[in-house]
């Protein structure tokens, strides 16, 4: 783990460019988030700039969380090309349940597009496995279940590094999975918070060497940076500017006194 603590310090001195394909409720907090972390933001919603924008990019974040029928194919055009460049993607598949619409584009995403990551949270997850999610809404309120084995079967399946948000956050590639146990319940009082942890990896899947690495980063950035936040127990608003105070200020002695990691697989 010390090793993967090393990204924090990595991800500042690379400053690596974040190309967002995002969803217009949370881009603003996406973008903040990425800058507290240490990368650069950038977002687009134009087809016109598609290749010459991504081909300088460090990495690619598409976020379906807004359903613009108009710019839909420019979110699967900026994977192809991502694809193209050899640029790191991460989908965020929000909501994908919820409607036909959402779900029929999602799978022309993962049928079109080779994706490195895919985060979402618990629901999103078990959807994407073909898990029947009880009509659950876009926030997922899991009641806390052991989850491993639905996350590493849609890695296998999907062959990419899957992020399943929840109480516990659990992050695996198919063969390795760990179990992240920090956070704060106020996370999911605050719109954005997953969307703004698919920024974070997106920020560390150009300096990890490996891509489940960057996964478990940014999912600490975001799980421990809440904790901390909580320890007051402020009220909802404070608490938002303490998670970006703590995101900011994040270091390797502080992810070393807080992560709380659980490894499976590792021989």
């Amino acid at each position: 783990m010390v090793k993967i603590f090393d990204l924090i310090d990595k991800v500042k001195k690379i400053n690596p460019l974040i190309l967002h394909y995002t969803n217009n409720v949370t881009i603003t907090d996406c973008a903040n988030a990425t800058l507290a972390i240490g990368a650069s933001p950038l977002m687009s919603f134009s087809y016109e700039e598609v290749d010459d924008i991504v081909k300088v990019s460090s990495a690619v974040v598409i976020n379906i969380g807004t359903m613009n029928s108009q710019i839909l194919d420019l979110f699967v055009l900026a994977g192809k090309t991502a694809n193209k460049y050899n640029k790191p993607v991460i989908l965020d598949p929000v909501g994908v349940f919820a409607t036909k619409a959402r779900s029929e584009f999602t799978n022309k995403l993962l049928n079109e597009v080779k994706f490195d990551v895919i985060r979402g949270n618990i629901s999103e997850i078990q959807f994407l496995g073909g898990l029947d999610v009880n009509g659950k809404g876009v926030d997922s309120f899991d009641d806390g279940s052991d989850s491993t084995h639905i996350v590493e079967s849609v890695a296998k399946k999907l062959e990419c590094v899957v992020v399943a948000s929840g109480k516990i956050d659990l992050i695996s590639d198919g063969e390795t999975t760990y179990k992240i146990q920090n956070g704060s319940s106020k996370l999911k009082f605050i719109t954005g918070t997953g969307c703004m942890s698919t920024s974070l990896i997106g920020s560390f899947l150009p300096c990890a060497d490996n891509i489940i690495d960057a996964a478990v980063m940014g999912t600490l950035a975001m799980s421990i940076s809440g904790e901390i936040a909580d320890k007051e127990n402020p009220a909802i608003g404070t608490y938002k500017t303490l998670l970006f105070d703590n995101l900011f200020l994040l270091n390797k002695e502080t992810l070393e006194t807080y992560a709380r990691v659980d490894i499976k697989g590792i021989n």
